[in-house]
């Protein structure tokens, strides 16, 4: 669903290296793309298939790849450089388990930090995270109009019990927002690729090859993309690339609360496991116990308005996720001053409902 997603959301152009577990978006772009108008290529590794996805966008075609952990670490000097370049392009990342090559066939969540953090300087990747069928379509969409309106990669963080699981439907009930395209220059005069009206928002785009001549570099430029120096105009282009992030960050926000207003905990998940998790809370709900819920689709920017919503009044949170460390916890805890904070964490199998709930009151008594 991931792959009609970002078909739906006018993806017309694709390139990918078969990786378990993103094989599956792989094939459905190689079958159905070409049969509606566009172009899906087989690369012969996962660096070239984002290069490719870079220069297809290049060309004002929205593009996108998928891959695993593995895959992504090679992919990241490119996504710096379409970050750079404010070039617009969608990585749908699928994880299993690390490191390295790790277990191809073995979900896990524990790629939240290379997403996020892949990118010199600590710029902003927006990063959402579907844990069904369903929200995998509806992401999907909401990555690229969010790619194209703010001309930066986007990624998808799925995992692999997310994208090799078969479900059920409803394609009536799929919301399908407006589509949204990057704003395309039409002033041959003056043209500078980098120049934004404000300091929050982004250029007008000219594809290369069309009839205003573009300039796209990776290196520290200027507003007509000129390399330069540590100049202040150099200086306020590097700002705008996150301000144009932080300023969209409450617009990008999507969660699925499900919050009592007199639960004195809250629990925080995302991907697969929220799924556990919200089976855990409505079980020990059925027992008598007021727990709040807040799954988070959209993981970066983080989504402060809706953190500080969920948190307020509670005193006890906690973070699930398949992975070692608790990576998203270690993230969320610095906003959420003044609470206990706890990671329920596991890898090499999915978190269960009672291991949620086992974790949860084993502090709440």
């Amino acid at each position: 669903m991931l792959a009609e997603g970002a078909l739906a959301a006018g993806c017309r152009f694709f390139a990918g290296y078969p990786i378990t577990p993103a094989s599956e978006i792989y094939e459905v772009m190689m079958r159905e793309l070409p049969e509606r108008g566009g172009l899906a290529l087989s690369a012969p590794d996962e660096i070239s298939s984002l290069c490719y996805c870079v220069g297809a966008s290049l060309r004002g075609v929205k593009a996108m790849t998928a891959t695993s952990g593995p895959g992504w670490a090679l992919m990241i000097e490119t996504a710096q450089y379409a970050l750079m370049a404010e070039i617009p392009v969608i990585v749908a990342l699928v994880q299993r388990l690390g490191p390295s090559t790790g277990g191809a066939t073995q979900g896990a969540q524990g790629d939240v930090w290379l997403a996020e953090f892949s990118i010199s300087g600590g710029y902003t990747l927006p990063v959402f995270s579907p844990s069904n069928a369903t929200e995998s379509f509806e992401l999907a969409v909401h990555a690229f109009n969010w790619s194209e309106r703010l001309r930066t990669p986007v990624l998808l963080l799925s995992d692999k019990e997310v994208g090799m699981t078969t479900e059920v439907v409803d394609e009536e009930a799929l919301q399908i927002p407006g589509l949204t395209n990057r704003k395309m220059a039409s002033n041959k005069a003056d043209y500078f690729p980098f120049e934004a009206a404000e300091s929050e928002e982004v250029p007008t785009f000219a594809a290369v090859g069309g009839e205003i001549k573009a300039t796209f570099t990776g290196s520290a430029h200027d507003k007509q993309g000129r390399l330069r120096k540590n100049s202040p105009q150099v200086i306020e282009v590097l700002q705008r690339l996150q301000r144009k992030i932080e300023a969209h960050a409450d617009e990008m926000e999507m969660v699925r609360p499900d919050l009592d207003p007199d639960a004195n905990c809250l629990l925080i998940s995302y991907g697969v496991t929220a799924r556990a998790s919200r089976q855990a809370v409505s079980e020990m709900r059925s027992q008598g116990l007021r727990i709040s819920f807040l799954q988070i689709l959209s993981l970066f920017p983080i989504p402060r308005r809706w953190l500080d919503r969920a948190a307020s009044g509670v005193e006890t949170v906690f973070v699930a996720e398949e992975n070692l460390t608790g990576q998203y916890c270690a993230v969320l805890t610095p906003y959420l001053s003044g609470k206990k904070i706890f990671g329920i964490n596991r890898i090499g199998g999915m978190i269960t409902p009672r291991d949620i709930a086992g974790a949860m009151k084993g502090v709440m008594v």
